[in-house]
């Protein structure tokens, strides 16, 4: 594991951990770029079962509507 010194207290941490483990100065700002970059991960997975959901159950409720319509005519 690759490590680096803390701006603030120059111990040395792991570049993969988000703070410092001695004095809590974040590692990686967050940014703009970093925010969307994590959420939309999340929400692209997220998007994709909601849309087939979705599908599905339109699907679903079209058919038992026929069958009432088929069966009550």
């Amino acid at each position: 594991m690759e490590k680096k010194k803390c701006p603030q207290c120059k111990n040395l941490i792991l570049k993969t951990s988000p703070t410092c483990l001695y004095c809590g100065r974040p590692n990686k700002f967050i940014t703009k770029e970093y925010v969307n970059k994590k959420w939309n991960k999340d929400n692209k997975k997220n998007l994709i079962d909601n849309i087939f959901i979705n599908k599905y159950l339109v699907l679903i409720l079209f058919l038992i509507f026929t069958i009432f319509i088929i069966i009550f005519s």
